[in-house]
């Protein structure tokens, strides 16, 4: 299933992509998740769209390095502990 980036990544305080509408764990981890779990994530953006709508682009920043190693080793742990 397609990415729904839009190429316009700007972060809310919530992790939330406001290009997109995807939590960045879901931005990093996208290629690796299902047909099934980018639907889910698909009924997610459009809910996510709704309640951010009117967001000041104040809020918002770019996605720094940092946070997207963060994500991933966020990703990590609950893969590992879901194996435990």
């Amino acid at each position: 299933m397609d990415s729904p980036c839009i190429a316009s990544c700007k972060l809310n305080a919530d992790k939330i992509c406001m290009g997109c509408y995807r939590h960045i764990e879901e931005i990093v981890d996208w290629n690796k998740r299902s047909d099934a779990e980018h639907a889910v994530i698909y009924q997610k953006l459009a809910e996510r769209k709704l309640q951010l709508a009117g967001t000041p682009a104040d809020t918002t920043s770019v996605i720094t390095q940092a946070e997207w190693q963060q994500a991933k080793a966020a990703i990590a742990l609950k893969k590992q502990s879901q194996l435990s």
